[in-house]
């Protein structure tokens, strides 16, 4: 039987560059992230384009004989939109929309179009918005312009798109505007930390899709939404949990990526101030990702930019069931006694370089979460009763 294909997904290619400081194989790993983004929006990638060049071509981002070949292809294959893994300058979008006479969005703009689609309370919606105009306000000419040949379809989900809009004193006033809402939001949001009263605060952060909101489920018993997708969810939860007899606060935050936009750090401060002001960080990673490494380094980057690297942490490596090493090894994908053996033995090398704090979890199916809420017990109670020494007698140290 064959499977019919879904034709609401927008037909996109993407495309990136090889260089010096981005080799083959590390590109490779940013396109298949960006194909994960690209489906996540809405599309459907039809094929990849790359170069390899010294640096971007400062008008065209891509060389004239590829930047032909790409025009081509759009032409003759029903090419919606063209997605680059870069941020491109106003006047490189602006070029290479001309030229390809296609919708052009970068990995900015395209992270920007998840976030708008996901935003569901009032705070994400206005932290994205802002983000979204101090990302279009250097773009206006070229945007606008495609804007009033089609409508809809991914980076198209912006801030009002009449012609009015147009004007950069009006974009310049809506900045400021929602600037001055989401104070009044970082104001609110600091009322309820501080009436959250003495309770331990812990963060989960990690990178996009690693499993947090499963985890944040597993533990705590709420029903945070959680999707295979990136990006499955922006706002931030906060649940009373209580282990033992320990009560703390967990919460679930939005999901890093790398080349993460300025503009969504900047405007999604009252959010990551959940991350700034916690106590304890549980950083959750995919083990089962090949590049799992990579975005351990992508999450502690960020963590060090906003001021929370330096936080108590407890790594926890989730995902097991699904963790299969040099799969083209095994002759049988049932070989259990092989995927223990690698298992094991990446496990101990994780475990001397991150100080033993280390845990690794199917948040899914559950397996070994008991174990890893002991050890949130055991870390709380030490954060509780350092700030509460009188109260030591009430929380027991537990094995």
């Amino acid at each position: 039987m064959i499977e019919k294909k879904d034709i609401s997904l927008e037909r996109t290619v993407i495309v990136g560059i090889i260089t010096l400081k981005q080799t083959r194989s590390v590109l490779e790993e940013f396109l298949n992230e960006l194909s994960f983004l690209t489906f996540t929006a809405g599309g459907e990638v039809i094929k990849r384009f790359t170069q390899k060049m010294a640096s971007p071509d400062s008008k065209t981002f891509l060389g004239k004989g590829k930047m032909e070949e790409l025009a081509a292809f759009i032409k003759t294959n029903d090419i919606n939109s063209v997605i680059f893994d870069d941020e491109l300058t106003p006047a490189q979008q602006l070029n290479i929309e001309k030229f390809l006479k296609c919708k052009i969005v970068d990995r900015t703009g395209l992270i920007l179009d998840i976030f708008a689609q996901r935003a569901k309370t009032s705070s994400a919606k206005n932290q994205v918005e802002l983000a979204q105009y101090q990302y279009i306000l250097p773009r206006l000419k070229g945007l606008w312009t495609h804007l009033e040949r089609q409508k809809g379809g991914i980076g198209m989900r912006g801030p009002g798109e009449t012609e009015i809009e147009t004007d950069r004193r009006i974009v310049r006033d809506k900045i400021t505007l929602l600037k001055k809402k989401l104070l009044v939001i970082d104001k609110q949001m600091s009322t309820q930390r501080g009436n959250r009263g003495s309770l331990v605060r812990v963060a989960l952060v990690g990178y996009t899709n690693v499993g947090k909101s499963t985890l944040m489920n597993s533990v705590s018993k709420a029903e945070v939404f959680a999707e295979n997708k990136l990006f499955a969810t922006l706002d931030t939860t906060v649940r009373k949990v209580v282990i033992e007899n320990m009560p703390f606060l967990l919460t679930d935050t939005v999901g890093f990526i790398r080349k993460l936009p300025t503009q969504l750090i900047d405007s999604f401060k009252s959010t990551l101030t959940e991350i700034t002001e916690a106590d304890l960080l549980i950083h959750v990673i995919d083990i089962s990702h090949p590049n799992y490494e990579d975005h351990i380094d992508s999450v502690n980057t960020i963590l060090n930019e906003i001021g929370s690297g330096e936080k108590p942490m407890i790594m926890v490596f989730n995902k097991t069931d699904k963790y299969v090493n040099d799969k083209e090894t095994i002759t049988d994908i049932n070989d259990i006694d092989f995927e223990d053996k690698s298992l094991n033995t990446l496990k101990s090398s994780l475990y001397k370089k991150y100080n033993q704090k280390a845990y690794f979890i199917s948040a899914l199916s559950k397996k070994d979460v008991r174990e890893l809420k002991t050890s949130f017990y055991k870390e709380v109670r030490e954060i509780h009763i350092t700030r509460f020494p009188y109260n030591a007698f009430l929380y027991p140290d537990i094995t």
